[in-house]
């Protein structure tokens, strides 16, 4: 998968729009490319490097993930409890990859709705 696949899979979800809200923060954040549903992020990788993704996920499938495969580690600069790193090319198949994205959208998505029932 290249980046441009993985871009157009994460704007063919219903409502998800991308943008890069870390350009100004410092000189290595400014290819990051995040994808939200709505307002929260769900997917963010570099453009220039291309090596990995980072994703929301359930912090009970983390340690399985964790454990399944040596493509999942832990994100930089976000939560370890929330969030995991996935390096491509590795042990995970390109639509295990993308189901997990989706379930990154969805987990966004429920987690919305629940704070708007509140």
């Amino acid at each position: 998968m290249n980046v441009e696949e993985l871009r157009d899979y994460c704007l063919s979800l219903p409502k998800s729009r991308e943008g890069m809200p870390f350009s100004s923060f410092f000189r290595n954040s400014r290819a990051i490319l995040v994808f939200y549903n709505e307002n929260k992020m769900f997917c963010l990788f570099d453009i220039e490097r291309f090596d990995s993704c980072t994703i929301k996920c359930s912090p009970d499938e983390i340690p399985e993930l964790k454990e399944r495969y040596s493509a999942v580690g832990p994100p930089f600069n976000l939560s370890h409890k929330h969030w995991i790193k996935i390096s491509f090319n590795d042990d995970m198949s390109d639509q295990t990859l993308l189901s997990l994205i989706y379930k990154s959208y969805l987990l966004v998505s429920q987690s919305k709705k629940i704070r708007d029932k509140r």
